[in-house]
């Protein structure tokens, strides 16, 4: 009777340890516990080359980014890209590279990119105003499978003064502001994975799903003086070097968690529960970073401008400064 007894209780105890063992975000379907969604599309992207870090720079070598060309190589430049043009209709016909199709977002719903990306049979090239919206959407596009798509450095601030929209954005309100600081940065926490909830089983699918999603919502940007003035309501990384980070001094409270991947498991430094702040020299490879956080499930906003944004005098610079080693160029526009 004894034995019978035990045999029962062992019974009813296995359903309660099945779901006990879950991960967090996993959910019984027809009586079996799936693995979390994280997990399902987390293992995609490492499996086809999807971590960030590819996403920054893929297989074949390329970097997310291409500069505007010498004059000399405009011809070459322009039948190279199929060029998408994500700014407004009326700046769009003010001035527009030729072959430029427009695609602008609506209430800042960045989808029609999607439909135009599957009408290119060349690499894709996206264009904005300062170069931050277009690596977005850049980002979105590599992970969901367009893996030459690149986005104009600068933006059209880089193609021609008459299109610059940088150069009243560069500021130095972080020089002598109380939380500009040189200190170390701070140790780093170990977090839970993000939590994705959808009824998708296939990490392909999870992925394509929230890349879409993603692009539905549009660019997430914070303005830095809006970081620097209250560091404290954001969970802020900077994208630095080491060296930079010591160098340039940085926000009050900054971690500096970098490469940030899946695979090495630095992805688990950032706070789930927390607004995720990625700020870096210009804005653009933060805007990278931040659309791969969202992807992944995170609430992350890329700060705006990056450090050109808040200390563009800082003589730590070697390159990416806005007004000094970068600038307009002078070239052609086509006008409708």
């Amino acid at each position: 009777m004894k034995k019978l007894s035990l045999l029962l209780i062992g019974l009813l105890l296995v359903p309660s340890l099945l779901f006990i063992s879950c991960d967090r975000g996993d959910d019984p379907e027809d009586g079996v516990v799936t693995t979390a969604k994280f997990t399902l599309m987390k293992t995609y992207m490492e499996d086809n080359n999807l971590d960030i870090n590819y996403i920054l720079t893929n297989t074949d070598g390329e970097k997310f980014v291409v500069g505007a060309p010498a004059e000399a190589d405009l011809a070459t430049f322009l039948s190279t890209y199929h060029i998408i043009d994500i700014r407004s209709a009326s700046f769009y016909a003010a001035g527009h590279i030729e072959g430029a199709v427009n695609v602008p977002p609506v209430d800042g719903d960045l989808s029609g990119v999607l439909t135009e990306a599957a009408n290119a049979t060349k690499p894709i090239l996206m264009v904005c105003y300062t170069g931050q919206a277009a690596c977005y959407a850049t980002a979105l596009l590599r992970l969901y499978g367009y893996s030459h798509t690149k986005a104009l450095k600068w933006g059209m601030s880089g193609w021609n003064s008459t299109t610059d929209s940088w150069s009243g954005k560069v500021t130095d309100v972080a020089d002598g502001n109380v939380n500009w600081v040189y200190s170390a940065a701070p140790s780093v926490v170990t977090f839970d994975d993000p939590v994705i909830t959808t009824s998708l089983t296939d990490g392909e699918a999870i992925l394509k799903a929230q890349v879409e999603a993603v692009l539905a919502g549009g660019l997430k940007g914070v303005s830095g003086s809006d970081v620097l003035n209250g560091p404290s309501g954001y969970f802020v990384n900077n994208y630095f070097s080491e060296a930079d980070y010591s160098a340039f001094g940085h926000i009050s409270g900054a971690y500096r968690i970098n490469p940030l991947t899946l695979t090495d498991g630095t992805y688990k430094n950032l706070d789930p529960n927390q607004k995720i702040v990625t700020y870096c020299y210009t804005g653009q490879t933060s805007a990278i970073v931040t659309a791969c956080l969202n992807v992944l499930g995170y609430d992350a906003y890329s700060m705006l401008f990056g450090v050109n944004g808040v200390y563009n005098s800082n003589p730590s610079w070697a390159s990416n400064q806005w007004g000094v080693d970068s600038n307009p160029k002078d070239l052609p526009l086509v006008t409708n």
